[in-house]
């Protein structure tokens, strides 16, 4: 399972935002880490470093390993469409992603143990790969089980209204992947042009 599992601070700490959640000590504390990240002056960074560091970022942020993220950027340039927001649309219709965008889970971490743990169903069957990626229409939802454990159901906090390639009924407890979201909805801050532009070399 491809995750993350050091001090997430740290990782904040090195792109100077809150891209794995909590970003609470990056006002503080907004060195470098490191013994002497206060001390060390930032370089200007050249090209191919800033290209690099949006790539890991990005893979930071959604919690995938360097081959699966190679197999989904080749994925996306086999799709029509401009590569960099094809393969954003990729990350966003992955399973553990949409769990977390529908509020069912915290943060994605979280999402992907549900995922693991056999808690979620997409179109009424149970599927435990976080990679699984959905198509326009599918359902996602918890099994019977799942539902009536409070508390897993006591964290659901709701779907965030921007999501509109998103459908939450709280009352059912399901959501929907109505439609790959465009660019401009997703607020990632990823320059995912930078990323084709590395991939191309």
């Amino acid at each position: 399972m491809a995750r993350y599992t050091g001090p997430k601070t740290k990782i904040s700490r090195i792109f100077g935002e809150p891209i794995l959640g909590n970003g609470k000590y990056l006002g503080k504390n907004s060195n470098p880490p490191g013994q002497h990240g206060a001390n060390r002056k930032r370089k200007q960074l050249g090209e191919y470093a800033l290209q690099l560091r949006e790539k890991q970022k990005a893979k930071y942020t959604y919690g995938l390993l360097e081959k699966q993220f190679r197999n989904l950027f080749d994925e996306a340039t086999r799709r029509k469409g401009v590569a960099g927001e094809v393969l954003i649309k990729l990350l966003e219709a992955r399973l553990d992603n949409t769990v977390f965008r529908l509020g069912i889970a915290p943060s994605r971490p979280a999402a992907r143990q549900l995922v693991s743990h056999k808690h979620v169903t997409v179109n009424g069957i149970v599927v435990n790969t976080p990679s699984f990626q959905l198509k326009p229409g599918d359902v996602i939802s918890l099994k019977n089980k799942t539902a009536n454990n409070t508390a897993l159901t006591s964290v659901i906090r709701g779907k965030n209204p921007k999501f509109s390639w998103l459908d939450w009924n709280e009352k059912e407890m399901k959501g929907v992947f109505i439609a790959y979201p465009e660019r401009e909805s997703v607020p990632e801050n990823i320059k995912e042009q930078l990323i084709v532009e590395l991939y191309s070399k």
